[in-house]
């Protein structure tokens, strides 16, 4: 038999074999090097996912994941129970649109525009929206685009500043009260006083010359119809300032109120000054009950303000028409007249305070510039929105959406 010991192998055969056994541990070793670095990469990947996900389901601020769609894909639990939920599940796969305040949805498209559209890396905002009991609140959001797998999304952060909000809204009414006073006692309350002095001079020399001569004159009696006049409007301007003054939501406690009953309770007053200016005053309400919760006194002023600014501007033979309806599961009562209308030029300064656009009544009557500031106030103070519809020679037509 042939010798099978080593010493028979040929040389070149071992160098070949050591060669090939030297390449295949060297390979050996690429592959586990690359593994370890795959490892490696993976583990600070894992580490990386696990920090973020800390952060993110820990942060007392809202934190939400969004597409181009607006379309929720990740939330944290503060988000959960800023919008009232109780699950993640429960707001995963939904539009944010859908938790937005009707008012505010403009705010979402424009972020979606400015981060989607015109690629900015981020953007910031303060609207308002809704919780899953329908009530509301202001919140900051910060939206920052970033890429994922193939995708641009939205990491969104939400924090509630209603509290800030309504700091800012009692400072601003501060503001306004302390402004209206100096306004209203260097000017407006100025005025009639100085009527009042001069007039009461004049009636006190008109009474001195026919003393003993019988009943007063004529002229005395108009001298002491415009002091009536004067001392009226001087009173009016006092109520409104006193009632800015008094504007604090801390003190607006709201009840649940019977629409149909109250509406109808508030007109007596009004109809005998519509039927003095032959007016008709109408009530369009609903067959079923409405119920809306307000400040019974304070809602009832911003009311009377439209009224009284309805039955200011409308010519004997109108109708004004106080309605009632609910729309999109929102109370909205509606005044609608038939009287001069409003020029759509002052429309963006109408709810402004001593509006320098305000006109007086159709019958001269005078108006203190506050009547619908006032009625803008009480309106937001219990959460809603009012607006007007108008057009010269075609009548006015008041909005008051409640939530």
């Amino acid at each position: 038999m042939p010798d099978a010991s080593p010493s028979a192998i040929p040389p070149a055969s071992l160098a070949a074999e050591n060669q090939a056994l030297r390449e295949e541990i060297r390979h050996l070793r690429a592959q586990q090097l690359i593994t370890a670095v795959h490892q490696e990469a993976e583990d600070r990947y894992s580490q990386s996912q696990a920090r973020f996900r800390t952060v993110f389901e820990n942060s007392p601020l809202g934190n939400k994941i969004i597409d181009a769609d607006l379309r929720i894909r990740q939330v944290n639990p503060a988000v959960v129970a800023m919008l009232g939920f109780t699950e993640p599940s429960e707001l995963l796969g939904h539009r944010i649109l859908e938790f937005a305040h009707p008012h505010f949805r403009a705010d979402w498209h424009e972020l979606q525009q400015q981060l989607w559209e015109h690629k900015r890396p981020y953007f910031s905002l303060e609207t308002c929206l809704v919780r899953a009991n329908g009530s509301s609140f202001w919140c900051q959001v910060t939206s920052v685009l970033f890429p994922d797998e193939g995708h641009e999304l939205g990491y969104t952060i939400l924090e509630d500043i209603s509290a800030r909000k309504g700091l800012e809204t009692k400072l601003q009414r501060l503001y306004d009260a302390q402004e209206t006073i100096l306004h209203l006692a260097t000017h407006d309350v100025k005025a009639p006083i100085v009527q009042i002095q001069l007039l009461g001079d004049l009636l006190q020399r008109e009474v001195a010359s026919h003393h003993g001569e019988g009943p007063p004159p004529p002229e005395m009696l108009h001298y002491l119809a415009l002091i009536q006049q004067a001392c009226g409007h001087a009173n009016g301007l006092l109520q409104d300032i006193l009632f800015v003054g008094d504007l604090d939501a801390h003190s607006l406690q709201k009840v649940p109120t019977e629409m149909n009953t109250y509406l109808t309770e508030r007109l007596p007053v009004h109809r005998l000054v519509a039927q003095e200016k032959g007016i008709t005053l109408a009530l369009d309400l609903p067959p079923e009950s409405v119920y809306a919760a307000l400040q019974p006194e304070k809602f009832g002023r911003a009311l009377d303000n439209l009224l009284g600014n309805a039955l200011k501007f409308t010519p004997a033979g109108g109708t004004i028409t106080l309605g009632l309806q609910v729309h999109d599961g929102r109370t909205q009562v509606r005044l609608q007249d038939t009287g001069i209308g409003i020029p759509s030029k002052l429309h963006a300064q109408l709810f402004d305070k001593f509006n320098p656009s305000r006109r007086t009544g159709l019958r001269g009557e005078p108006t203190t510039g506050l009547g619908l500031f006032i009625a803008k106030q009480v309106v937001e103070l219990h959460g809603g929105h009012i607006w007007l519809e108008s057009r010269e020679q075609q009548g006015t037509t008041f909005f008051i959406e409640l939530a």
